[in-house]
């Protein structure tokens, strides 16, 4: 068996015999890891949450074999006008000449326009076909036409797509109308809302806002590139919003907790140096970093701040005896070395356990957060001892002052008093004090249950308003303007066409065999509740709907259909491949493209959905109606993948707790059973967590957070973070237990470790709760949570603990394997 002990003296004597090398060493290897951080790449949006379910593959499947509503190579801009009356003469034209700028900017790559305006103009005069004709059609034509020609251009259906639900036609009144702008781009890079990575599109649309901004009028710029961009710019606004907040605070606190500039200025290099390495690692394995990783940072802080003020702490302890620096550093070494790998290995196993994630920006999360905690311990339990102890001796040799020297939260200090609230519980009434919490944990976890789960883009953007505090912040503080929720609203709450959602069934099949568009037609009967009806039809379009629209104008096709219509349905079940050949044939065939591939291999049947239905409801729905084809088929669309999604998120966050809670009970039980003879220690240390764990699942369904991108990870961090606490206390207590003398102990670890812990849990939860400003509101969600669980994490530890262990000495203790 490995001697522990000799490997904690070995590492205690570099320490304080080669301090100068071991800094050496790790300056070195910080200057090698900082050539990583000009590496590190971002990566935003929804895409990379999806990578790997069934339903993106099929959707990837859909857009590869059927292409995007227009051409592969093109992408779309939407100009969205509100006005008074967006039909009226003046918004018409405002409409028409915004299209004209927009053609005449030929980076803007422009290849066609659509809109209301042009439409009404080319009802005026049918022979203009460019803008600029159809600009001179408007300004000809009295009000009176112009309202004639609206009420002649809505009759036809496929406009009032595009006219907001306020449209009136005896009117011809619309409070806003959009018109549609396609650009060329190159192939495959007119990517839709929520991916990641600049694009053509993206600084095309970036440019129009200009052109139209510069134009005047009442005319907004939407649409994927837009996006895409204001995805990227979040994330910068809220860590430039958050990061100087996080240090002023952490600052702030440190200075109450070292008291000294020296040892403040020795904290505040190892953080950063913690900072370095993981960031510089990220760089050097090529890993992007995303809003996930946002929280990386925090939770460094937060266990390197733990470290730093416990080794300053533990050290004082030994110095204010009239121990020497050498002696005291050794001392705090042999101790704590051994607590922070306990702590370490039981974060790393905690954070590790996202790595069970389907998701991969969980399992980066998870790897990278796992990675930085190794790094962490390296440099407080290593580096930061060995700098503190040169710079101690600096110290002595100058007669540099010692500003402060007493260690936290000593007896008969204020704080000290709180903190030996749980020792006089645990010295009166222990088992009942116990019984209560673990009912009400057991209590707060079942009601936790019930918590939801989301999965939106809008988690990931800015909120519709930034609130006025910052707002008003002086720059570079103050956010961007951003426009795209406002506008998603605005779209949802004004057109139908965009409210509407819809879901594909992709079907994967030879759609030359007989009873291909039979099958079809059959699933179409009596959809679920969620798909919306047309009589007792699912409201669907498919190829079948184009072979209907070319029937009704080629009569020779409408027989050839007929004649292979051996059921009198309506639906051909007889020489397909025909028809299919025939209708690829004809002026329909662009149209035809959009629902059936061109080798008669796959189809796609796209279906508008309810209003009022929800995510989830619909994602079952139309998974239920593609299990009603006779075909290979599957559900898929943004809907569907996002619940999909959104139901990994929580099978990964109950996965990781299981995995995070299981490994890190076998970790603590064999690490004390080597370390202190006595396994049962590892259970004690694991209560405080439990109890954790399960008020933080009740506090987010009471206050309505859900299981989202982010706090999908507070479970595991409620664990990697908890062990924190517990594990120093548990691992002090069993320092200072003999075996005789029970509260006193106690009393020893809650003056000695409770006072470090209450420095450490003030700068933590504030600097991680913080990220509340955030301007993404599930960033402001993730750093609320965490908050909480710090806060219940130090609480179970000091307030608990020592109830749990009374009990745990009274029923063997140190006796028990």
């Amino acid at each position: 068996m490995v001697d522990h002990d000799a490997i904690v003296e070995q590492i205690a004597g570099i320490v304080s015999q080669r301090s100068r090398t071991v800094i050496l060493v790790f300056l070195v290897i910080t200057l090698l890891m900082s050539a990583g951080l000009g590496n590190v790449s971002t990566e935003t949006g929804t895409s990379q949450f999806s990578e790997g379910t069934d339903a993106e593959a099929a959707l990837q499947d859909v857009n590869r074999e059927f292409g995007p509503a227009f051409a592969a190579d093109e992408g779309t801009t939407q100009l969205i006008q509100v006005s008074e009356n967006a039909l009226s003469k003046p918004a018409l034209l405002t409409m028409l000449r915004t299209q004209q700028r927009l053609e005449d900017r030929t980076e803007l790559r422009v290849t066609a326009t659509r809109s209301a305006a042009s439409t009404i103009a080319t009802t005026l005069d049918p022979s203009a076909r460019s803008v600029a004709d159809q600009i001179r059609a408007v300004e000809r034509a009295t009000p009176k036409q112009i309202d004639a020609a609206v009420r002649t251009a809505t009759a036809q259906p496929g406009l009032t797509g595009i006219l907001s639900t306020d449209f009136n036609r005896e009117s011809a009144t619309a409070g806003a109308t959009i018109a549609v702008i396609t650009h060329e781009v190159p192939a495959g890079l007119a990517s839709g809302a929520g991916t990641s990575g600049d694009s053509p599109l993206q600084s095309i649309q970036l440019e129009t806002q200009r052109v139209v901004a510069a134009g005047g009028g009442d005319i907004r710029v939407f649409g994927s590139g837009i996006i895409s961009a204001e995805f990227a710019s979040v994330i910068f606004d809220s860590l430039i919003l958050v990061i100087p907040a996080a240090i002023l605070l952490i600052v702030t606190f440190l200075i109450y907790a070292y008291r000294d500039p020296l040892d403040l200025a020795v904290g505040l290099l190892a953080l950063v140096m913690t900072i370095v390495w993981t960031f510089g690692f990220m760089g050097l394995a090529g890993i992007p970093f995303t809003q996930m990783l946002t929280a990386v940072p925090p939770l460094l802080l937060a266990v390197g701040i733990d470290f730093g003020i416990h080794s300053v702490n533990r050290y004082r302890e030994e110095r204010v005896t009239g121990v020497g620096i050498a002696e005291s550093m050794n001392v705090m070494t042999r101790q704590l070395i051994v607590a922070f790998f306990i702590v370490t290995g039981s974060t790393v196993i905690g954070f590790a356990a996202n790595l069970t994630s389907s998701l991969p920006p969980l399992r980066d999360f998870g790897l990278i957060a796992a990675i930085g905690i190794i790094f962490t311990f390296l440099i407080f339990g290593i580096f930061l001892p060995a700098l503190k102890l040169e710079v101690d001796r600096y110290r002595e040799r100058t007669g540099f002052p010692a500003f402060a020297s007493a260690p936290i939260g000593r007896e008969g200090s204020v704080l000290g008093s709180a903190l030996d609230v749980g020792v006089l519980i645990a010295r009166r009434g222990p088992r009942i004090f116990l019984a209560v919490l673990l009912v009400s944990g057991l209590a707060a976890g079942a009601y936790g249950t019930g918590i939801d789960t989301s999965f939106s883009e809008e988690d990931f953007l800015p909120p519709e308003e930034v609130p006025d505090y910052l707002a008003s912040l002086p720059e570079p503080f103050a956010p961007e303007t951003y426009t795209v929720t406002r506008d998603l609203n605005f779209l949802e709450a004004e057109f139908e066409s965009a409210a509407r959602d819809s879901v594909t069934v992709y079907v994967s099949d030879s759609m030359r065999r007989d009873t291909a568009l039979q099958s079809i037609e059959h699933a179409n009967r009596d959809p679920p509740d969620a798909i919306l009806q047309d009589g007792r039809q699912a409201a669907a379009t498919s190829i079948i709907d184009v072979i209907d629209d070319y029937r009704a104008a080629d009569p020779q096709f409408d027989a050839l259909v007929e004649r292979n219509d051996r059921n009198d349905d309506g639906v051909p079940d007889d020489d397909l491949t025909t028809i299919y050949d025939e209708l690829f044939a004809s002026p329909y065939a662009s149209q035809a493209s959009q629902y059936l591939t061109e080798d008669y291999r796959s189809a796609r049947i796209v279906y508008d959905t309810e209003a009022e239905s929800s995510q989830k409801a619909i994602s079952a729905d139309a998974k239920t109606l593609a299990d009603q084809y006779r075909l290979s088929a599957t559900a898929t669309g943004q809907i569907v993948v996002f619940q999909a999604v959104s139901d990994t998120i929580l099978d990964s966050a109950v996965r990781s707790l299981a995995v995070a809670l299981g490994f890190t009970a076998i970790f603590l039980l064999f690490i004390y059973r080597v370390l202190e003879g006595s396994a049962t220690l590892g259970i004690v240390n694991l209560v405080p967590i439990i109890l954790t764990v399960t008020f933080i699942i009740g506090t987010m369904r009471a206050l309505g957070i859900p299981f989202n991108a982010m706090t999908a990870t507070v479970l595991s961090i409620a664990i990697g973070l908890g062990i924190d606490y517990s594990a120093h206390m548990t691992h002090r207590f069993a320092d200072e237990y003999d075996g005789s003398n029970l509260h006193d102990a106690l009393d020893e670890t809650v003056f000695g470790t409770g006072g470090a812990l209450t420095g450490s849990m003030l700068t933590t939860a504030t600097g991680i709760g913080v990220l509340v400003i955030a301007v993404t509101p599930i960033l402001g969600q993730f750093g609320f949570v965490t908050g909480i669980a710090i806060v219940y994490s130090y609480l179970t530890s000091v307030l608990v603990l020592p109830s749990v262990v009374v009990v745990w000495e009274s029923v063997g203790g140190l006796s028990l394997p």
